[in-house]
């Protein structure tokens, strides 16, 4: 793999119902990872805006904003020359919209979008009552000298999609999430964020919103699933490091959990 490798940023903000007001916390941390020297920025899921606090017709505000804010997305990352990964509300059918991932170059060129797979049908909450599931499967997106994959929020618990993108080649996996608070839900989301990395030998960068109802907790985690910087409940913040193909490979020479996978077969029925 050599050397290859980029800084990459989290930054955590507190997005509401207002894309202006959003777009401003980006793009005062996006003008903070520039000064940084980052080559990526990945902001949270919801960074568009946040569900609860649209005001009126949720599907009639995601019609009317969502081609603006790509478009707001790429002048700033073509302003200050840094690659960013925001979600979104893009427009969908039946009524329900998807949750969307953008990925937009240095030079303000769309990469690539990803649109959310499992949606959070759980803890007595129900996203897929005003969400439509992701229907193009994963996305990967070739940022600076690294391959990087998306995944939102709640895909973070299943393992498939994080290993799914690894075997197409992601060096980074990129997770914008709006975890919500709750007994235990800190201790889950750190606890799967290292996991990811560890069992895939890859980078994690995960961009939590600070939201009312959520915990923050952004962080950039390194191929054995070490926390190299990270972000509390701070409402506005950033965190940048140097994400590197040489770690990777420093990690699978010692630790070839992907070379050493073994395929199961299907388990033999036998009839009674």
């Amino acid at each position: 793999m050599g050397v290859a490798g980029m800084k990459v940023s989290v930054g955590q903000f507190m997005p509401n119902g207002q894309i202006a007001d959003n777009l401003a916390a980006m793009a005062r941390l996006t003008a903070e990872a520039a000064g940084s020297g980052s080559e990526l920025v990945l902001f949270p899921e919801e960074a568009m805006f946040t569900v609860g606090q649209v005001e009126g017709d949720f599907p009639a505000a995601v019609e009317a904003g969502w081609s603006d804010f790509v478009r707001q997305l790429t002048m700033l990352a073509a302003e200050h020359g840094v690659a960013i990964i925001a979600g979104g509300y893009e427009p969908g059918t039946e009524g329900r919209p998807y949750n969307t991932l953008v990925a937009v170059g240095h030079d303000g060129t769309i990469l690539g979008t990803y649109r959310k797979l499992h949606l959070y049908d759980a803890f007595s909450y129900q996203e897929s009552r005003r969400i439509m599931p992701g229907d193009r499967g994963i996305s990967l997106v070739q940022i600076g000298d690294l391959k990087v994959g998306m995944m939102t929020c709640y895909d973070l618990r299943f393992p498939e999609l994080a290993r799914a993108l690894t075997l197409t080649g992601a060096d980074l996996i990129c997770v914008p999430a709006a975890w919500f608070k709750g007994e235990h839900k800190i201790d889950h989301w750190e606890t799967l964020l290292r996991a990811r990395a560890i069992e895939n030998t890859c980078w994690i960068a995960a961009a939590g919103s600070t939201s009312s109802h959520c915990i923050g907790h952004s962080a950039i985690l390194d191929p054995m699933g070490v926390p190299v910087v990270f972000l509390d409940d701070e409402p506005e913040g950033l965190v940048s490091t140097e994400v590197t193909a040489k770690r990777i490979a420093e990690v699978r020479e010692f630790l070839p959990v992907l070379a050493n996978r073994r395929m199961i077969a299907e388990p033999e029925v036998t009839a009674s």
